[in-house]
């Protein structure tokens, strides 16, 4: 008797795009920054964290703070140094 195989056919479902992902417009404060939108959050965050690295805005002794020049001091609110951690919850305001 000959074995039959048997082939499962996979289904794929469009999904849709996540909310996470959706473009956003960027503050003119935030622009000067990371450039001209929309773009989602997550682009956001990696253009604004290509800015620190090139300007060096981290703290030497301390690399979780980042020291605001004039531009970031206006997205962020403050020229206080300031955690990464709550970087995205500040930046938060400045997507819509």
């Amino acid at each position: 008797m000959a074995k039959k195989t048997v082939t499962k056919k996979t289904v794929t479902k469009k999904k849709a795009p996540s909310k996470f992902m959706a473009p956003l417009k960027v503050s003119k404060d935030l622009e000067v920054v990371v450039g001209k939108g929309p773009m989602p959050r997550t682009e956001v965050t990696k253009k604004l964290w290509v800015y620190i690295k090139r300007k060096k805005l981290q703290d030497d002794e301390n690399r979780r703070n980042i020291n605001p020049d004039a531009a970031l001091a206006k997205v962020f609110g403050s020229k206080k140094s300031i955690n990464m951690f709550k970087m995205t919850k500040l930046i938060s305001k400045h997507l819509s």
